[in-house]
């Protein structure tokens, strides 16, 4: 994938790769999981799937998306970033796991997780799922465990863990428009 390379560069830089898959996270890694309820019936958790898995979780919290695949497929590449001009952040991740809808109204759950690559602000994986419980209640779920990527990261730890937060919020308000049927 020629385009690929070129939207970023080196190769997945973390322990425990493909990890949040199964909702383990390697020892001695912070990690934070997030859950929220959306609604109800398998008609919402469908339009909340296609959704993750077409970027738009990603695109409607406010990052500047670039992905080298319009929909989520294992190890496409993605460029999300926030700030303006010089003060933008570029964050390159690989995707490791992709779980997608299967047919019927039972339990399930549908998402992906990716992995950092070099010049990300952070090394670790972050994954978005939506459940479909036996009650019909559906949920997002967002996992993520990293560490700092370098010095200049670990300086601004407080800085970094705020930033987290606060797309972390963006993208539930994300699933909820999605949730809504919200183009």
């Amino acid at each position: 994938m020629k385009r690929n390379r070129r939207l970023a560069r080196g190769t997945l830089n973390y322990p425990g790769i493909g990890t949040t898959e199964h909702g383990r996270t390697p020892d001695g890694v912070p990690c934070v999981v997030t859950q929220a309820y959306l609604g109800e019936g398998a008609a919402l958790y469908r339009r909340v799937a296609h959704g993750i898995l077409a970027w738009r979780l990603q695109k409607r919290s406010g990052l500047r998306v670039r992905a080298d695949s319009d929909v989520v497929v294992p190890g496409a590449r993605v460029v999300s970033g926030f700030g303006v001009g010089p003060f933008r952040i570029n964050a390159p991740c690989e995707v490791v796991w992709v779980r997608r809808p299967v047919p019927g109204d039972g339990p399930q759950s549908a998402g992906f997780g990716y992995g950092t690559l070099p010049g990300h602000p952070v090394r670790g994986e972050e994954a978005f799922e939506v459940e479909l419980d036996n009650r019909g209640r559906v949920f997002l779920k967002i996992t993520a465990f990293s560490r700092p990527a370098n010095w200049f990261y670990a300086a601004g730890s407080a800085v970094t863990a705020r930033a987290q937060r606060h797309v972390t919020s963006r993208y539930i308000g994300s699933a909820h428009e999605l949730a809504a049927g919200e183009s």
